[in-house]
């Protein structure tokens, strides 16, 4: 259920590396935080070309139930973002890891992603 290759937050962010561009990641959301917000009908992300700090609300997903922050997980600027969500933010709901991805970083401090949790951690947490 949590891809042992991601990299995860607590506040229920994932992050793969590397991205597709190099010297990236690729963030998404993690299946306990879709199916926690239930049925995904909007999400907004950064744009393209915004620096962004790991912390800080970068953007919303809004569902059925409720409108969420979006968290970034790492600092740097963004490179991609998924636009097919656009049109079809449902992606985020039946496909969190590939198609339902997010948007992409370019690492400002690749030191960052020692603090992320591994898939184990990040399961631990949830349990816990």
């Amino acid at each position: 259920m949590y891809p042992e290759d991601l990299k995860y937050t607590s506040q229920h962010e994932w992050v793969r590396v590397p991205g597709e561009s190099p010297g990236s990641v690729r963030v998404g959301v993690t299946d306990y935080a879709q199916d926690a917000l239930g049925d995904i009908v909007y999400v907004s992300l950064p744009e393209v070309g915004v620096q962004i700090s790991a912390g800080a609300a970068v953007g919303e997903l809004e569902s059925t139930k409720s409108v969420s922050d979006l968290y970034a997980p790492v600092s740097g600027e963004v490179v991609a973002r998924n636009e097919g969500l656009d049109a079809t933010p449902e992606l985020v709901n039946n496909d969190p890891y590939a198609g339902g991805w997010l948007f992409e970083v370019l690492l400002s401090d690749e030191s960052e992603l020692a603090g992320l949790l591994d898939a184990e951690s990040y399961r631990s947490s949830l349990e816990g």
